[in-house]
């Protein structure tokens, strides 16, 4: 008896020994990981390379070395911009270009905000059929200076006249109104380092080919012209009356007639250009 339960002590404990190495082995061992080569992952979103600025440029500047291609998502790509898949040469092409109104960093290149190589940049900026006429000012016939390119002004002609009596008196009168200025001198738009008044002797404005021809006749005839600065909120705002009379009129001499102002009084007399 003593044999037969030392023989199943020993093979329990055998067996026990058995189960705690096998569940040591179980705690302890970790599966080896299965790594599978997928190849290169695909992009979430497909990116192409458009044309941008690097940098601002200002209206009237060439761009130089601010080009750059940037990837965009493909899907917001517009059919105005410039990609690299359909002109690689792009930058070299472009670079001699300028700016016909500011453009700043990180904007995608549009062919409709620039001039070619050239080009002159005044006759690009004037919307078709307009004309760009000079005036001469100077700061106290200008708003004291604070007038700037993409203002809107009024002209103002002031002259001198003598009536039969030998009086002297004054003819004012707005002859263009809502004008667009183009230029002061040779500046076409605000100072880059945030000057908010430009002093120039010449205003460059933008003008009807009947416009033209009235402030062409004012010049010759004005002791003065004086540009009125406009609201900004009356930018869209349609011209109204203007001194048509200077420049229009029956037969070759364009006879209209003139009104004369003094003391109250008011006369017209004809007129002859």
């Amino acid at each position: 008896m003593a044999a037969s339960r030392l023989i199943i002590m020993g093979v329990a404990v055998a067996a026990a020994g058995g189960a705690g190495y096998i569940a040591k082995n179980m705690a302890t061992n970790t599966p080896p990981q299965v790594i599978v080569d997928a190849g290169p992952k695909e992009p979430a979103i497909q990116l192409t390379e458009v044309l941008v600025l690097g940098s601002d440029v200002p209206m009237g500047a060439p761009l130089g070395d601010a080009l750059e291609w940037q990837s965009w998502p493909a899907a917001g790509v517009n059919e105005n911009f410039i990609t690299r898949a359909s002109e690689p040469d792009a930058i070299e092409k472009l670079k001699g270009s300028v700016a016909r109104v500011p453009i700043y960093s990180g904007e995608p290149v549009r062919r409709s905000k620039l001039i070619g190589e050239g080009q002159s940049f005044m006759s690009a900026i004037l919307p078709a059929g307009h004309r760009a006429i000079a005036t001469q000012i100077s700061a106290d016939t200008s708003a004291g200076g604070f007038i700037l390119p993409n203002d809107f002004v009024d002209v103002i002609m002031t002259r001198r006249s003598s009536n039969a009596s030998g009086g002297e008196g004054f003819i004012t009168e707005t002859i263009l109104k809502n004008i667009r200025v183009l230029a002061i001198d040779q500046t076409i738009q605000e100072d880059e380092d945030g000057k908010k008044v430009k002093v120039g002797e010449t205003a460059t404005l933008e003008l009807t080919p009947q416009q033209a021809e009235i402030i062409t006749v004012a010049q010759q005839m004005a002791d003065r012209l004086t540009l009125a600065l406009r609201s900004i909120a009356d930018a869209q705002e349609e011209p109204g009356e203007e001194a048509d009379y200077l420049v229009s009129g029956n037969g070759s001499g364009r006879r209209g007639t003139v009104r004369l102002i003094k003391s109250g009084e008011v006369t017209e007399v004809g007129a002859r250009k």
